[in-house]
């Protein structure tokens, strides 16, 4: 294992491209979080308003971890997804998070594909990646669930957003669990 991680790594899949991401990005990120759809069960649901995307969007390009998720059959941008809360103790975590993609590539295996990648590169540097999502988002829990992540019943965070309580709910993935799991046969 490498001491220093990378976590705005440069990765590479059979039909995507993943790289760090940039400012420039601002506008073709944004073009494909304005669609209502992708936000619909995310606990911070208006997303796709301008001015919440661009909190967003700062946000992540702060953060040290964000990454462009590019399509490479027409070099377009197709989403976002970010390393973030690295802990290098007992082995080493990082989290992985703040996925979406464009609602044209829901179900054609592109979050798996990135997710793979993104779990490769992460099990050079530590022995588990967490994930935090949404108690009512199903559609990534059950993403979650068929990249072989087991939900942790002992971790939970409390939130709130717009006045409402928010529940995220904590899955992981250990470096055996990958190379053992669903994403090894791909």
């Amino acid at each position: 294992m490498t001491a220093d991680p990378d976590w705005q790594p440069r990765l590479e899949s059979e039909r995507l491209i993943v790289r760090p991401l940039e400012e420039s990005d601002r506008d073709a990120l944004y073009a494909v979080a304005a669609d209502p759809m992708v936000w619909e069960q995310h606990p911070m649901h208006d997303r796709w308003r301008r001015e919440v995307f661009d909190k967003l969007f700062d946000e992540c390009l702060a953060s040290g971890g964000s990454l462009a998720v590019i399509r490479k059959s027409d070099d377009s941008m197709v989403g976002h997804s970010r390393y973030d809360r690295y802990d290098p103790e007992n082995g080493g975590s990082v989290e992985i998070g703040w996925t979406f993609l464009a609602t044209a590539c829901w179900g054609k295996g592109l979050n798996r594909e990135l997710k793979r990648a993104m779990l490769g590169h992460a099990f050079r540097y530590v022995a588990r990646v967490d994930f935090r999502v949404g108690e009512t988002n199903y559609r990534s829990r059950q993403a979650l669930d068929n990249i072989g992540a087991a939900r942790d019943p002992e971790r939970y965070d409390l939130d709130r957003y717009q006045g409402r309580r928010v529940v995220h709910l904590y899955y992981t993935i250990d470096r055996a669990g990958f190379v053992e799991g669903p994403l090894s046969t791909d």
